[in-house]
């Protein structure tokens, strides 16, 4: 009986094959060299296309904020964090892919059609657990994604910065904010083939760039590596490598773009280990290179030598951005296109001016937080947390709390986790540990260091951690001032030159042989 109904759930499995959502394709086209183009570059849905949709998606930006983190809590937990939130992360994504593919299964048994619908992970909670549940999925996912798009529009404006700063930041952050808007007309995750792969090959250079170029730098006079120091640092950088690693809230977008998608089980994993081979090495690198100079340099590009492999890692991290901010908002796009009743269009020019208005906030809360790093950290203690590791845990539990859901479940826990009671227990410790340490600990640091922020920058601030102007030449000292047998000029001296305030010198002050800067009138200014 056991065999017959393994067999038997193995068939339903193979059933659930992904609807396909045709944005502008015609059925019944012929094969021509432009179609067959365009289908290997346009049209993904195979295992590999989700592997690099989920390594590019993973290691974008955050990995020139890892070196910073790493400052904060020393080389040791530095690599421990990143492979214990690296498992813990592969763990939640197969969470999620178990409750869609149980989702799917259902609503396919009740003959629901999804060939022009994107499923959601809003609509698996609600599915699975009912709209109270959907409700706190849609506002935790949508608020995360929107903040995932900030960040990389935020990364974009940092990293152009050192490539050419005729322009400060916030500039940077208007020019791209239009740049980025241009993902409207990109359909789906189905669409994504070319981009996830040329997106991982940046990074991929990027990653080995920052760790050669440290290590052929070597280390800076007198460096220190004094991480961990405070507690706000410490938990504050754990909270970043948390959210380096909770970049599945895409999950279910990805997996409903597959053409098979309970191959996706264990297509994360791999690619957190495929991601781990970069950032493990770039961040240990720039950090044994630099220690300390790093609490205040998050973008660790800013500490390496101008070079043309430096410009060249600059300019691919800029196009990988663009594509991880297309991957952050598209969820997003569908959401808005839902609620105006466009998701089924199929004009592609109608629902791309329908979701011009989702990159407005984006635009907006760039400008307010351009804090690349520390936002990171706040992101990840506050979203991250809840919607990629508490909500799908506590989902999968609740889902499968009954006998017959168990035993009626279409992916069963394999045996290597212990079945039922194994995932149980995995999944009750990642809900304590992440709302103890992540949202806990993290929140109280990454929120007290991102005041911290606001409080040392200001809001809207014009350029976030650029190097500051020299500061002025010292004044002339040798400049002879009027004695008692020459008359004072009685035309005044201008109160305002270039913006600072000049004294008028009166007849009643005598000379001193050390006169005070503050009676100093540059010889330049004149009268």
């Amino acid at each position: 009986m056991g065999s017959t109904s393994n067999g038997n759930e193995d068939k339903v499995v193979e059933t659930v094959m992904v609807g396909r959502y045709i944005e502008m394709e015609q059925e019944g086209d012929s094969r021509t060299v432009k179609s067959r183009l365009s289908s290997l570059l346009w049209h993904g849905g195979s295992a590999y296309d989700a592997w690099f949709s989920c390594a590019s998606n993973q290691v974008a930006q955050v990995l020139l904020t890892l070196p910073y983190s790493f400052s904060q809590l020393g080389m040791m937990s530095g690599i421990l964090f990143q492979l214990f939130y690296g498992l813990m992360g592969s763990w939640t994504a197969y969470l999620i892919s178990i409750l869609y593919v149980e989702y799917r299964t259902r609503k396919e048994r009740e003959k629901v059609d999804f060939r022009n619908h994107v499923i959601q992970w809003f609509e698996v909670l609600d599915g699975m657990l009912g709209k109270h549940w959907r409700n706190v999925g849609l506002a935790f996912n949508c608020t995360f994604l929107l903040f995932g798009s900030v960040i990389q529009l935020i990364a974009c404006a940092s990293n152009i910065y050192y490539i050419n700063d005729k322009l400060d930041k916030r500039t940077w952050t208007y020019i791209f904010g239009v740049c980025c808007a241009t993902t409207v007309f990109i359909p789906s995750f189905h669409n994504y083939r070319i981009w996830s792969f040329l997106g991982l090959l940046m990074t991929t250079y990027t990653a080995w760039y920052l760790t050669i170029a440290s290590l052929l730098h070597g280390q800076v006079e007198g460096v220190k590596h004094s991480g961990p120091t405070k507690l706000v640092l410490y938990f504050t950088g754990a909270t970043n490598i948390l959210y380096t690693f909770g970049g599945h809230a895409v999950t279910v977008e990805i997996m409903h773009a597959m053409w098979k998608p309970q191959k996706f089980k264990a297509i994360y994993l791999l690619a957190t280990l495929y991601v781990m081979t970069l950032t493990l090495p770039s961040a240990a690198s720039v950090y044994w290179a630099f220690g300390d100079l790093l609490l205040d340099h998050s973008n660790a590009l800013a500490l390496l030598p101008r070079t043309g492999w430096r410009d060249a890692a600059v300019v691919l991290m800029l196009v990988h951005q663009f594509i991880t901010f297309g991957f952050a908002c598209t969820p997003l796009y569908f959401v808005w296109e839902k609620l105006v009743g466009l998701h089924d269009c199929r004009s592609l020019c109608k629902r791309a001016a329908a979701r011009l208005p989702v990159v407005v906030p984006i635009w907006f809360l760039a400008i307010i937080f351009p804090f690349f790093g520390p936002i990171n950290s706040t992101v990840g203690s506050l979203l991250v947390s809840f919607t990629v590791y508490v909500i799908p845990s506590l989902a999968h539990m609740l889902t499968f709390r009954s006998a017959a859901a168990r035993e009626n479940a279409v992916e069963p826990p394999p045996w290597f986790v212990g079945r039922w009671i194994g995932t149980y227990t995995i999944n009750s410790f990642v809900v304590g540990w992440v709302l103890v340490v992540g949202f806990g600990f993290g929140g109280w640091a990454s929120m007290a260091n991102f005041i911290h922020q606001i409080d040392t920058f200001g809001l809207f601030t014009k350029c976030y951690q650029c190097p500051q102007l020299p500061p002025p030449p010292p004044p002339p000292y040798g400049l002879p001032l009027p004695t008692s047998t020459q008359a004072p000029s009685t035309a005044p001296f201008p109160t305002n030159v270039h913006n600072h305030t000049i004294p008028t010198i009166s007849s009643s002050m005598s000379p001193s042989p050390s006169p005070s800067p503050s009676y100093i009138v540059h010889h330049h200014l004149g009268p």
